[in-house]
């Protein structure tokens, strides 16, 4: 396919930060455009990010003119051109953010000249074409803590996990009635006031501890009668409030063998808590083995311990770490090697969740990246604002 034109923009993601978008005319005139979310919690070792003014930079002077009226056979001949390109681990000359909404751009284009959906693409260039029956799970974060809301917690996301049943419209708005319920018992919380979100549409209230807000979501799963099929998720993030040797929780600080016994009461307490994400500091291998031996009904989830990194991946395989993974494309900036990164996972058994970030677009792609790859689960926070339009996505792919 030859790149006629190429373009990038400015625009505002959900927290009214500047991101990328970059768009991409085929030989017709017709454009294609992509969109790369940025993150607040990032891993140390995720592809760099650059601001609009560095990209449009970088773009005018190294990539522009290479790029148009090339002829690239496929998605993985354009991300090898553009890695080559950058020619450093990390994305530092180009930028992961930029090379990754080429790439997302380009993806679409190549898609639509073939007739195919994104999803049909991705799933015939870098998984064999076998289409999984699998409907991946909904990792929903309702209630915001950590560096997504200034309201004490130390734990970033408290999530609701939906197991789908025959469509994904039904569960979605069993999933969004019990939003707004959580809404209404925490707006008499605050006093009938408007209640605060977080970065990802989460409730942002203050709560007396880290285990309240668990409690008060299995209450209403319970209350419900929706614990067949909703389970409970953490996305701890600990990076953020680890302390060289020790964790600062709850005012204190704890060794690592602490908070391995503090997740394991949780776990006994809160029947239907089914996952750690990030549990302890990204090079706290020791807190992640333990844990995944201790906690054996559920996973034990990486983020910044991998950063959708194969070798990184591969490493926590090794080390028996984890037994799911978080997938994000823009932590290592183009989708060539995001599939990569997945196709590692799955052939060591290790379950993909392919996931948002804290400011989101509406940008889709990570939708179509599911059903391509038959991922164990979406993450995509609250059922709300921009974050609707990957909950739309999941019934317009699945629900036919």
């Amino acid at each position: 396919m030859i790149l006629k034109d190429i373009v990038i923009r400015r625009i505002f993601d959900s927290r009214s930060e500047e991101t990328l978008e970059v768009g991409v005319s085929d030989i017709y005139g017709k454009w294609f455009w992509g969109q790369v979310p940025s993150g607040k919690s990032r891993g140390t070792n995720e592809a760099a990010v650059v601001s609009f003014e560095k990209a449009k930079s970088i773009f005018a002077r190294q990539v522009r003119k290479k790029l148009i009226n090339t002829d690239f056979d496929s998605l993985k001949d354009l991300d090898i051109y553009l890695i080559s390109l950058d020619g450093t681990r990390t994305k530092e000359r180009l930028g992961g953010n930029l090379m990754l909404g080429l790439s997302l751009a380009f993806a679409r284009a190549i898609s639509a000249e073939r007739n195919h959906e994104v999803w049909q693409m991705l799933n015939r260039n870098f998984f064999g074409g076998v289409t999984s029956k699998v409907r991946p799970r909904i990792f929903s974060n309702l209630i915001n803590g950590g560096a997504h809301a200034a309201n004490g917690l130390d734990i970033q996301e408290y999530m609701v996990v939906v197991k789908p049943g025959p469509r994904y419209s039904a569960s979605i708005a069993r999933l969004v009635k019990l939003y707004k319920e959580l809404g209404v018992v925490l707006g008499r919380r605050v006093g009938g006031g408007v209640v605060p979100l977080g970065d990802e549409a989460g409730y942002a209230v203050r709560f007396r501890n880290n285990l309240e807000p668990l409690l008060l979501l299995e209450g209403l799963i319970r209350k419900f009668r929706l614990s067949r099929d909703f389970l409970l998720g953490l996305d701890v993030a600990a990076t953020n409030f680890h302390r060289k040797n020790s964790y600062f929780w709850e005012r204190r600080n704890i060794a690592p063998r602490k908070l391995i016994d503090i997740y394991a009461a949780y776990a006994r307490r809160i029947k239907l808590l089914y996952s750690f994400e990030d549990p302890f500091a990204e090079d706290d291998f020791y807190g992640f083995g333990a844990l995944k031996h201790r906690f054996g009904r559920g996973l034990v989830v990486g983020d910044d311990l991998t950063t959708t990194n194969p070798f990184s991946i591969q490493r926590a395989v090794d080390d028996d770490l984890i037994n799911a993974v978080i997938i994000k494309p823009n932590q290592i900036g183009t989708i060539t090697e995001t599939c990569q990164a997945i196709k590692i996972a799955h052939g060591h058994g290790i379950k993909t969740i392919i996931s948002h970030r804290s400011g989101e677009t509406n940008d889709d792609f990570i939708i179509h990246l599911a059903k391509a790859a038959g991922a164990f689960g979406v993450k995509i926070g609250a059922p709300a604002r921009e974050r609707m339009s990957k909950f739309n996505a999941l019934i317009r792919l699945w629900d036919k």
